[in-house]
């Protein structure tokens, strides 16, 4: 790995890393599917885990994204496969790789150190940047435009459902009024906004004010809440026999969206959910990772007969 990819790579700390690790890792080698390789700090750890026997698909909608998780997973030759794509295409994806089935899934819902801190999108409200806030930077509106363009009773909807922020229709209304004196571009006025709707005594203690609207407008602009519903049953038809799929999500509503799904699936026959509650970070992962303290892992198993 050249100095510079080492660099990123210790930068970059992968959520529940050893749990995924421990309960993905293929027993009987195969591959391993990884929907939102990132930065590849998950990939990583599972090609380690095992020998020439497992192999990777590495999927991301991000092009920097693919590009430095090549750089980091090159050691590995030919057992790693990238490709450019959103997971919610995962099956068509697989099998353009020509994957019949696979041994582990894995599905990372959280932002990248990357994304947050260095890709200049928008996706951080420290510092300012332009409101773009779009994974793949080639595709859909911008986060400015939906800003700009979305009614103010959408704006608090989404808001309100994707950021479970309870000022919502406060924050709309006051981006509302902005937009009327120029449209807002940059994150800068994106923050002003939501600091002047919420009242300061009303400010959280442990979170950024806008964290909250940043999550929500994020979530919008790539339609995640759709993409994920879409992919849950792809994934869970592609798993091998014996197979696991993890889905590691920050929101309570994508939470829900994947508890609700893995339930589904049990009642139909042939997978069962491994724990009853989701597999969370423990104190010392938080207190070196705090980007992982709302984490919660998943994890569904295919039955080996059914």
């Amino acid at each position: 790995m050249s100095e510079v990819g080492d660099r990123e790579a210790r930068a970059h700390l992968p959520v529940l890393a050893d749990e995924v690790t421990f309960l993905l890792r293929p027993r009987r080698g195969g591959w391993v599917v990884d929907g939102t390789v990132g930065m590849g700090g998950h990939a990583e750890r599972l090609l380690e885990a095992d020998d020439v026997r497992v192999r990777l698909l590495g999927l991301d909608a991000d092009p920097e994204a693919l590009r430095r998780a090549q750089q980091r997973l090159a050691r590995f030759g030919d057992r790693v496969v990238l490709r450019h794509g959103s997971f919610r295409h995962l099956a068509a994806l697989a099998a353009d790789a020509r994957i019949e089935e696979a041994a582990a899934i894995l599905l990372d819902l959280g932002l990248s150190s990357y994304q947050l801190d260095e890709s200049a999108r928008g996706f951080s409200f420290h510092g300012d940047e332009a409101l773009d806030m779009r994974f793949d930077p080639s595709r859909g509106p911008t986060a400015a435009d939906l800003l700009n363009g979305l009614s103010r009773e959408e704006l608090a909807r989404v808001i309100f459902e994707y950021g479970e922020e309870r000022h919502a229709r406060r924050i709309a209304r006051r981006i509302a009024e902005r937009r009327q004196r120029g449209p807002l571009a940059r994150t800068g006025d994106l923050v002003a906004a939501v600091k002047d709707a919420v009242p300061r005594a009303a400010w959280p203690r442990r979170i950024h004010v806008a964290t909250r609207t940043f999550q929500a407008i994020r979530m919008a602009v790539n339609d995640e809440a759709l993409a994920l519903t879409e992919a849950l049953p792809q994934a869970a038809s592609l798993l091998a026999r014996g197979g696991r799929f993890g889905v590691i999500s920050f929101h309570s509503g994508e939470d829900r969206i994947v508890k609700r799904s893995f339930r589904f699936l049990q009642q139909e026959g042939g997978y069962v959910e491994l724990e009853p509650s989701p597999v969370q970070p423990g104190a010392d992962e938080i207190l070196y990772n705090a980007r992982a303290r709302s984490a919660k892992l998943r994890v569904l198993e295919r039955l080996e007969a059914a």
